[in-house]
């Protein structure tokens, strides 16, 4: 294995398909693959975007719902030098036309089940040489691989080359490429392994999706460790309990899914005691939940982690004994604190001054793992990561004197509902095109399945004679589903400070107050 300072994120499968070559390495709906056999395949799949075209610095994209040959195209892409862009799947196709735009993608792997719509976005994408399909009886990426050649010598590939595009949800209401570099990745596997370590005989269940970090970041931390690593399609009850009984004992989930399992009654409960470890985070967990879980699965580690794209992942773990330490209540509403390799300041995002210990400021971090930018978006990037290397993370938060990490408030009004990042802005750049509507503020409310769910207030033009199902309609096939309002309230003025800004603060008081989560 190379060392980590130049090393790539292959080097890890090629240590372990060194190591336990006949040992399995990854499953996905009824395939399997052992170490040496994945090693192989992926160096089939390198040569095969050799053989068309693809090195270093390209991009290629990966559009559907999880399935392992994405997380194998960007292996094989990064051990050229390139990158695969993952965008999510569930995007409209105005956004999908726009991501796919924006990455420049040459070569578009795309599941059967969309294809339809990238087809008629088709005159659109005048990057995209190729597309090629996944999946069910139209499976052209099969028999694609299958014709290959398999690479014959690596080319260097700097550990500062992009090999993965993630897209985040912009402010300005577009989604921004981040852009993780094997650097990235790298650092995050050791970071997060030193204190969370997976042993080589773990069986790791993928599925999160894998346009997030919870899922490809994951993914690639679970390869990092030698662990097998079972992948799921989506993230519903039948797949995840056919990964339990398959042997996985650790995974990553959404506290919505944690619910899902404890409203499904003693069965699914007692499949999930299979699970040595539950690793939850990218949504809030109300305390009852957290505490029905810790009661439903005695025997269980719990961690919950804070992190962010722009990081390659987790920044932050609330350790298990924390979970179970009642003279540590309180802490249970935190983040935890911060992981190896990870430094942390909270600042004024004013005056950009330190905050006193314990005051609230905005969380900025440096580590390896931060991207180095944001993908054709240079002043964002400015905007995001100072010249010395800290990103302003948008969070408002404290660090109590021991270190663990509260998150208190969002600079970028951000929700988070069901493990999605959503910004207001992008719902807010619809609904107020919409003829009848005058003004718009678009704000996050407590949901106890999704943790959030997206409530718009409006003010109407006058005389506007319109219901909230028809508005919430409008948004439909404009917004991806999850980013649609759920609710819609309707008022005759917005509040606002002296200077003009609209108070989202007050907005969203009434629904959080009281509430054990202020994230407000």
């Amino acid at each position: 294995m190379s060392d980590a300072a130049t090393a790539i994120i292959f080097d890890r499968l090629e240590h372990w398909a060194g190591v336990k070559p006949e040992e399995p390495a990854m499953a996905f709906q009824g395939t399997e693959y052992t170490w040496a056999q994945w090693h192989d395949r992926i160096l089939r799949i390198a040569g095969a975007l050799e053989e068309v075209g693809i090195s270093a610095g390209d991009t290629v994209a990966f559009v559907d719902k999880n399935h392992l040959s994405c997380l194998e195209i960007t292996y094989a892409a990064s051990l050229l030098g390139a990158a695969n862009a993952v965008p999510n799947w569930r995007l409209s196709g105005e956004e999908l036309d726009y991501v796919l735009a924006d990455c420049g993608a040459r070569i578009l792997f795309v599941g059967s089940e969309l294809l339809p719509q990238v087809v008629a976005m088709r005159d659109r994408l005048t990057a995209v040489e190729l597309i090629i399909t996944v999946g069910s009886e139209n499976d052209e990426f099969e028999p694609w691989v299958d014709d290959a050649i398999p690479l014959a010598a690596r080319p260097m590939v700097s550990t500062d080359s992009t090999a993965l595009i993630l897209y985040s949800s912009g402010t300005t209401g577009r989604p921004k490429g981040v852009q993780l570099t094997h650097r990235n990745l790298f650092a995050h596997s050791t970071d997060i392994l030193e204190i969370l370590p997976a042993r080589p005989d773990d069986h790791l269940l993928i599925a999160m999706p894998l346009f997030h970090v919870g899922g490809s970041c994951y993914a690639i931390m679970g390869i990092h460790a030698g662990g097998r690593c079972y992948f799921t399609r989506e993230a519903d009850g039948p797949s995840i309990f056919a990964g339990l009984a398959a042997g996985a004992n650790i995974a990553f989930l959404v506290p919505p899914v944690i619910a899902g399992v404890l409203a499904a009654g003693d069965q699914a409960v007692g499949a999930f005691q299979a699970l040595k470890r539950i690793t939850y985070g990218a949504a809030p967990m109300p305390l009852p939940l957290l505490r029905a879980a810790l009661a439903a699965w005695p025997d269980t580690e719990f961690i919950q982690v804070y992190g962010m794209t722009e990081l390659a992942g987790v920044v932050t773990a609330l350790m298990p004994d924390v979970h179970r330490d009642e003279s540590q209540v309180e802490r249970m509403a935190s983040a935890g604190t911060p992981i190896p390799g990870v430094e942390l300041r909270v600042v004024d995002p004013v005056t950009l001054e330190d905050v006193e210990a314990g005051a609230t400021g905005e969380l900025w971090w440096r580590s390896e793992q931060c991207t180095p930018g944001y993908l054709n978006k240079p002043e964002a990037t400015a905007e995001a990561i100072t010249p010395d290397g800290w990103l302003r993370s948008g969070d408002m938060g404290r660090a109590d004197s021991e270190g663990f990490v509260f998150i208190e408030d969002r600079l970028k009004d951000m929700i988070i509902t069901g493990g999605e990042n959503v910004y207001s802005p992008e719902i807010e750049r619809v609904l107020v095109e919409h003829p009848m509507i005058a003004e718009v503020a678009v704000i996050g409310v407590p949901d106890d399945r999704w943790g959030e769910t997206v409530k718009a207030v409006v003010v109407l033009t006058p005389d506007a004679q319109i219901t909230d199902t028809e508005l919430i309609t409008y948004t439909h096939g404009r917004l991806a589903k999850f980013k649609c309002p759920t609710s819609i309230d309707v008022v005759e003025i917005l509040p606002r400070n002296p200077t003009g800004k609209i108070l989202k603060r007050n907005l969203r008081k009434p629904y959080w107050d009281n509430r054990e989560n202020k994230l407000v």
